[in-house]
């Protein structure tokens, strides 16, 4: 398919692919975009695709005529993307890959390419393909330190690799069905991107130097109206969150579930939002979804041993991993005797930069007074949530 006068997809829809380097689900499938740009005095493939899609790459290229490739452009040395330079570089072997200081390093590593197959940029450098040119803009840490970004001109096209990518395997290349590619973009930011949510902001700024009218990511839609995708950025990688609480929890004999029923509904009473998770069964996906822009989390969690129940020790693992801009946070729970249940959450969350606030923690099922605390870490959460203008 082109996406602009002699550049075309040339990269492999996965619609039945459900997890993600082992870990993150993929409810929508996904795709690995490469796209093919033929100059008048050169051809360029940016990208290639996953190993296990490389014959729909060269029954794309094939189907096109391609009998020369000169450039092969690597934006990021993650497999998906990289994996099957080899192969293109035994079937064109003239092709030089062309990347970042960085991206080379890994590239070796990882696919025991040659010093000799490389040709190496430097920031804002420019690489002449005849009546096209390429320049190539790095953008560290989005999401690994070497990936970078190539502009292309004379149709103002912005190849972003992973940056302001989604999973979502479709026949439409460019956004047809604009509430489905939000969800799909937030889910990709939340799980991939929100760690690097510091210098994916001032990679932002970079970018917009640039005069593109076409965002074309290496997974998922390609953006024909940049500005849908760069808005949505803003707002997720900004400080901005919202009158929310999260309330991942596992309940073992109903009286954690219990204490989370009479805490949500005081919340609710208190005209804050809530989305609460039973981690027995729920996605973790759609829990870092939400905590793009909840402003309070609270876990709660039954004891095993003597301490939490391993799916909450699992999931404030995921919380701390995924740094979100979350201002307060909290445990609610039951335990019978140890009740080392706070220090340790505690523990796995050194990377929240949240206040923690007086956590609930009780003996057995809960009575009047508990509830009664529970009230009052609810009226605590309005007076937080109040101060910082949220609610």
């Amino acid at each position: 398919m082109q996406i602009a006068p002699n550049v075309f997809f040339v990269g492999a829809v996965d619609w039945d692919r459900r997890m993600f380097d082992e870990l993150i689900p993929l409810p929508d499938g996904t795709s690995y975009n490469s796209y093919l740009i033929r100059g008048t005095g050169k051809t360029a493939l940016l990208d290639t695709v996953d190993p296990t899609k490389a014959e729909m790459l060269f029954d794309h290229l094939e189907s096109f005529g391609v009998d020369r490739i000169d450039y092969v452009i690597s934006h990021h040395a993650e497999q998906d993307h990289s994996g099957t330079i080899p192969e293109v570089l035994k079937k064109f072997p003239m092709a030089k890959v062309v990347t970042n200081e960085k991206c080379k390093g890994l590239l070796i590593e990882l696919l025991c390419l040659k010093d000799e197959d490389f040709i190496v940029i430097a920031d804002g450098e420019e690489l002449s393909l005849g009546d096209k040119t390429l320049k190539f803009v790095l953008t560290p840490w989005v999401h690994w330190p070497e990936t970078m970004v190539t502009y292309l001109k004379e149709d103002r096209v912005l190849f972003t690799c992973d940056f302001l990518g989604s999973h979502m395997a479709t026949a439409s290349i460019f956004v047809d069905e604009y509430g489905a590619a939000y969800e799909s973009a937030k889910r990709y930011f939340a799980e991939i991107m929100m760690p690097f949510r510091l210098p994916i902001r001032k990679n932002l700024e970079k970018i917009k130097a640039l005069d593109f009218k076409i965002i074309a990511p290496s997974h998922g839609f390609v953006y024909d109206k940049p500005q849908f995708i760069l808005d949505a950025y803003a707002d997720w990688t900004s400080d901005n969150v919202k009158n929310e609480v999260l309330v991942p929890y596992n309940s073992m004999h109903g009286a954690t579930r219990k204490m989370v029923d009479v805490f949500v509904d005081a919340l609710r009473e208190r005209n804050i939002a809530v989305k609460q998770f039973n981690l027995a069964g729920t996605d973790l996906g759609k829990i870092a979804i939400a905590l793009v822009d909840g402003a309070t989390i609270v876990l709660g969690t039954s004891q095993v041993l003597a301490g939490a129940h391993p799916n909450v020790a699992h999931a404030a693992f995921v919380v701390n991993a995924l740094r979100p801009k979350t201002k307060f946070v909290s445990l609610i729970g039951s335990y019978l005797w140890g009740g080392q249940m706070v220090e340790q959450i505690k523990g796995l969350l050194p990377n929240l930069k949240a206040e923690l606030l007086e956590p609930v923690v009780i003996k057995g099922y809960p009575k009047e007074n508990d509830f009664k605390a529970l009230a009052a870490m609810a009226d605590t959460i309005a007076a937080k949530h109040k101060a910082a203008g949220i609610l």
